[in-house]
């Protein structure tokens, strides 16, 4: 991480922590195959609709991380069960709960054959 992304009290921003998820969910989907642009270039667009976080203990500068996700399909949602953990000692550091809904050339789609493939 770097120094800008902490505050005054120099430790991560919790803003940043959903940056470094939304990085891991598209290392995952790269890791399936398929890159968000690809996807958006077939008209289907995957967005954010709830973010919730808990934070527990934080990052600070130098620190290294692990973000681990585990995606389910609940009903129309594609939802990633998100944690970071500290590396030096595995400590849980956010743990977080990311809606995302899909739309086909700007329509909310229920199911997409091409996104339920990549879960």
């Amino acid at each position: 991480m770097r120094d800008y992304e902490c505050d005054l009290q120099g430790i991560v921003n919790n803003a940043n922590y959903q940056h470094y998820m939304e990085h891991s969910r598209h290392l995952y989907i790269i890791s399936r195959g398929v890159t968000f642009n690809e996807l958006h270039e077939q008209g289907i667009d995957v967005v954010v609709a709830r973010f919730e976080a808990a934070y527990k203990v934080p990052l600070r500068p130098d620190d290294e991380y692990i973000c681990r996700l585990r995606p389910v399909k609940e009903g129309i949602r594609y939802v990633f069960h998100q944690a970071i953990f500290r590396a030096s000692d595995n400590k849980l550091c956010c743990q977080a709960k990311v809606d995302c809904v899909a739309t086909k050339e700007g329509r909310l789609m229920a199911g997409l054959p091409e996104l339920d493939a990549l879960l």
